[in-house]
């Protein structure tokens, strides 16, 4: 009877231990499946270790670092709390919260966290290191604070160092492209752990930064030749044969292919969470794969309605339905992305422009108008599709709308490489919406040909060989001219119009001769009431170009009679 007691202790002592061995190892697979940016797989086995094991306070804290890692602050904030309650002098829960703290950008809360939890364990690296990474693994990264604390866990930890102590130290280095201080970090994680394939993706991450894309790629190789199924090799070898695409045009399409391919790789070797997912989109997005892209997030839905994720997901589903010609469809997406109240903040340019772009495509022109010249206020970048916009209203004839357009384009950025061109349609829209007004039924204001005057003014400074400008400078303020007591405003800029293209640059004569035309009559109809002699030299000059031009021949019969005025020119349309 003692025996078989003793058996069965002898068994239930080897079931405990397989349990606690089991155990361990879980939540060491549970770090390598975040390692590996298995998320939801990690989740699964950190909640199955939390009911479990309910008083390690560890399995609640990486708990928590999955949900921060997955923008689920609320949930992280639970887990962390809830480890404070199951093992109240574990640090690191407080160090969770505190992190959290400073993603809801209340540092004083996070010092009052960081403070609490190095009370538990003055002595304790992990601690300081759990503290270094909370300040450089969020949006705003103080690098001010992470340091001191990266130091003293690395000072601590003097006996059997930790590589994860040299990966955060090179981590906050690399982030701030100190490639020299981080480097040699790397390596000396490296030196303590091979199998750390973190450390050789950073790596291979700072050459990509750098622009040394053949190295980056090798590097990360190296990686996946030590373990197939390293995803984050995959992602990052990815994103750099797709930037690599872009710096070597003639190689682009072939790198762009790999680049896709390997992101592939890296959804299948995650666990297709939405998470994984999302960013496989984002990549999408980013190698304007936009067939691709648009069934990809036709199914891509967030767990809960309200995650701010959400918000990216619908963004990505109104751009590709408009890049893949699906005007109404996108119409449709972006009004749902800006009736979403909760992320008005987070609207950005381009959504204003895609919006625009859509409408635009369904002739909706005066609204595209309008989302177009919001987006263009966000990103002046954006100012190329607002010109677009502009020149369709020109091309229709609807001066007056093509002018309100061109004016906000030349006001919206003055660094846009197109100025020149835009300001020339911003003066030749107010030149015809005067010279048409009659035709639209509207009372012609001196004050559009003013606008015209200037717009065409900054052509000249910007252009000055750009001979039309001056022929319509010239248009223009004839119009501005006192008709019965002309003073020849106009001269000048007829003068520079036919000193570039008969000697600046004479090749352009020939296809000029409309425009020397115009500007002879013009000068010679001028020169008529002060100097005949003049004025018969222009208009020789036009029966030059055009032996029967009836203007120039009409005035010269006239110039031979001793007080006969020269007929005036038309208005030019």
């Amino acid at each position: 009877m003692k025996m078989i007691k003793k058996n069965i202790a002898l068994a239930t002592g080897l079931l405990l231990m397989g349990n606690t061995a089991s155990f361990a190892q879980s939540l060491a697979d549970a770090k390598k499946a975040i390692d590996a940016e298995q998320y939801q797989k990690a989740t699964s086995m950190l909640k199955t270790l939390v009911a479990n094991q309910p008083k390690v306070g560890d399995n609640y804290f990486n708990l928590g670092k999955v949900y921060l890692l997955t923008d689920h602050i609320d949930s992280a904030r639970a887990a962390f709390t809830n480890g404070t309650t199951a093992e109240p002098k574990n640090a690191l829960n407080y160090v969770g919260l505190g992190q959290a703290d400073l993603i809801d950008n209340n540092a004083t809360n996070a010092k009052t966290n960081f403070d609490k939890a190095i009370s538990f364990k003055p002595k304790d690296y992990t601690t300081y290191l759990a503290i270094g990474r909370a300040y450089i693994d969020q949006k705003n990264v103080d690098y001010a604070q992470a340091l001191p604390n990266l130091q003293k866990a690395d000072e601590l930890d003097s006996k059997d160092k930790d590589p994860e102590t040299f990966l955060a130290l090179a981590d906050f280095y690399a982030m701030q492209r100190k490639n020299t201080e981080a480097y040699p970090m790397y390596l000396r994680a490296l030196d303590i752990n091979p199998n750390l394939y973190r450390a050789n993706v950073q790596i291979g991450k700072m050459y990509k930064d750098a622009f040394a894309f053949p190295e980056a790629e090798a590097e990360i190789k190296k990686v996946i030749a030590a373990d197939p199924n390293y995803g984050p090799a995959y992602r990052e070898l990815a994103e750099t044969q797709m930037q690599w695409s872009f710096a070597d045009p003639k190689n682009g399409e072939a790198k762009r292919t790999e680049a896709l391919e390997n992101m592939r790789k890296y959804l299948d070797l995650t666990d297709k969470s939405f998470d994984s997912r999302l960013r496989y989109a984002q990549f999408l997005v980013y190698a304007s794969d936009f067939a691709t892209l648009e069934k990809e997030v036709a199914t891509l839905n967030a767990p809960d309605a309200n995650n701010p994720k959400t918000f990216v997901v619908i963004r990505m589903r109104g751009y590709s339905a408009v890049e893949n010609k699906n005007y109404e469809q996108g119409i449709k997406y972006m009004n749902e992305l800006f009736g979403r109240t909760q992320d008005a903040a987070r609207i950005i340019g381009s959504d204003y422009l895609y919006l625009g772009r859509a409408q635009q495509a369904l002739s909706q022109d005066s609204l595209a108008f309008i989302n177009i010249a919001k987006a263009v206020k966000l990103d002046s970048t954006k100012v190329d599709a607002l010109a677009e916009i502009g020149k369709k209203f020109y091309d229709a004839r609807r001066y007056d709308k093509a002018a309100e357009v061109y004016k906000t384009v030349v006001e919206a950025n003055s660094k846009n490489p197109n100025i020149a061109t835009n300001y020339f349609y911003l003066g030749t829209a107010n030149y015809f919406a005067y010279a048409f007004a009659d035709r639209d039924g509207k009372n012609p204001s001196r004050d559009i040909l003013v606008q015209a005057d200037s717009a065409f003014s900054k052509v000249n400074v910007l252009a000055p060989s750009y001979e039309t400008a001056y022929l319509y400078r010239a248009r223009v303020n004839k119009n501005l001219d006192d008709k019965d007591a002309p003073k020849g405003i106009a001269i000048p800029f007829y003068e520079k119009y036919i000193e570039l293209v008969t000697v600046t640059n004479p090749e352009k004569a020939a296809a000029a001769k409309a425009g020397l035309i115009e500007s002879y009559n013009n000068l010679g109809a001028y020169a008529a009431a002060t100097d005949k002699e003049k004025a018969k030299q222009f208009f020789n000059k036009t029966l030059a170009l055009d032996p029967q031009n009836a203007l120039a021949l009409d005035n010269l019969k006239y110039l031979a009679g001793p007080a006969t005025p020269a007929k005036k020119t038309p208005i030019k349309k």
